[in-house]
């Protein structure tokens, strides 16, 4: 009975933690070998009998009888004199079969089988915690905003499953109150210890090409494929899609009347600026339209070195550079392709990096982020716009115009 009424105050766990009998049981014959262990050095010898529809459970100690004085392990032999005790007719040689109560173990033993216990199911429920998540890696994931801490969110399933969303992978816009449902993408799952360890990601491209499945039918239908994804997260992102049906227009689809699709997509990104286009295995064109809104004169490509040289009228110019250097870095990285811009008509011109003996490499570097890589590219410019553009002081700015346009003067 005392093992039985032991088994009924463990089997609150199999409520709590959604655990089934049969493993609670097979947990429970693993954490009272263990026990037994520790009490008489094996557990070889010990029969444990559960039957899990019932819930009780026996354990029986098997010893072999040995004459009186001749006992060399308790554990294994026990003395005829001890063995006719429990029975008269026992001889020399003969097994006998003795059960072992829970007071036998001791209070301190009971005490950490129960803990043993409760480490034994928490192993077991993170470890099919870990399995559920893992094979959802990749995929969009909702849950409650929990506690906000300074480098990480922290949220909650409908299952009380902690997820985590760091600084780092959340939208320079996002703003999260405790209670509030939040969005993301199931990054990557790890063990950590034998804790799961769930990251949410809101910044991965993943995560946007994820939400162009669940908005818009076509997409999810696979009508309509996503064939690259790249982003500035909350600023501007490019999706190239493609459908191999010529009568569906993946553009417009993807877009919807006068922007209704994506619409909520933006919303969601903090007000992200999607560009979408047409996918094309033609190099050349692909670059145009991974440029847009720019127009671009012509194209010379060079596929080793994966460079291409841009021409472009003077006012389309910082259309394909775009505000920060945004257009042309997403442009490049959508294509693979390491674009450079020259002003159409524009014959003479120096290589900003041609000042190097004059300029700092920094400085120069700073203005390349920005797409500005030649003396006029900076000279066409506004100073208050350069400021805005790149992480240099105005007084810096100053200095380097001043040395370009004595270049063009002399």
């Amino acid at each position: 009975m005392e093992n039985l009424a032991l088994i009924d105050s463990f089997s609150e766990f199999k409520d709590d933690k959604l655990i089934d009998r049969v493993t609670l049981m097979a947990i429970l014959e693993d954490v009272f070998r263990n026990a037994l262990k520790k009490k008489f050095g094996d557990d070889d010898n010990f029969d444990i009998i559960i039957n899990p529809d019932k819930g009780d459970l026996e354990i029986w100690r098997n010893r072999i009888v040995v004459a009186d004085g001749e006992v060399e392990n308790e554990n294994q032999e026990i003395s005829l004199s001890e063995a006719q005790k429990i029975e008269p007719d026992f001889e020399v040689g003969e097994d006998v079969s003795e059960e072992v109560k829970l007071f036998d173990l001791g209070r301190r033993s009971i005490l950490a089988l129960r803990q043993n216990l409760i480490s034994k199911i928490q192993e077991h429920d993170n470890t099919n915690i870990y399995k559920q998540f893992k094979e959802l890696e990749g995929e969009i994931y909702t849950a409650e905003v929990h506690h906000i801490r300074h480098r990480a969110v922290i949220l909650l399933d409908d299952e009380g499953n902690e997820l985590i969303l760091p600084k780092d992978k959340q939208i320079p816009s996002d703003f999260f109150r405790k209670g509030e449902n939040v969005r993301g993408i199931i990054e990557s799952v790890e063990l950590k210890g034998n804790k799961p360890n769930i990251i949410l990601s809101r910044t991965a491209p993943a995560f946007l090409e994820k939400l162009f499945e669940q908005e818009i039918p076509e997409v999810f239908d696979g009508l309509i494929s996503v064939k690259n994804v790249v982003r500035i997260p909350g600023e501007k992102a490019k999706v190239a899609v493609d459908s191999y049906d010529d009568r569906i227009d993946p553009v417009g689809a993807c877009v919807g009347m006068k922007g209704s699709r994506i619409h909520g997509i933006v919303r969601e990104l903090g007000n992200e600026n999607i560009d979408v286009i047409n996918y094309t295995n033609n190099l050349q064109l692909y670059i145009t339209r991974a440029l847009s809104p720019a127009r671009v004169t012509s194209i010379k490509l060079d596929e080793e070195s994966k460079r291409a040289e841009v021409i472009l009228k003077p006012e389309e110019v910082s259309k394909a550079i775009g505000r920060g250097g945004h257009n042309i870095r997403l442009a490049g990285r959508l294509t693979g392709y390491e674009i450079d811009v020259f002003r159409e008509g524009v014959e003479e011109d120096v290589e900003l990096s041609e000042f190097s003996d004059e300029i700092e490499a920094w400085i120069i570097e700073e203005f390349a982020k920005a797409g500005l890589d030649t003396a006029k590219s900076i000279l066409e410019q506004d100073v208050k716009d350069l400021v805005k553009r790149t992480d240099l002081e105005e007084e810096t700015i100053d200095d380097v115009i001043r040395i370009l346009k004595e270049e063009f003067e002399d």
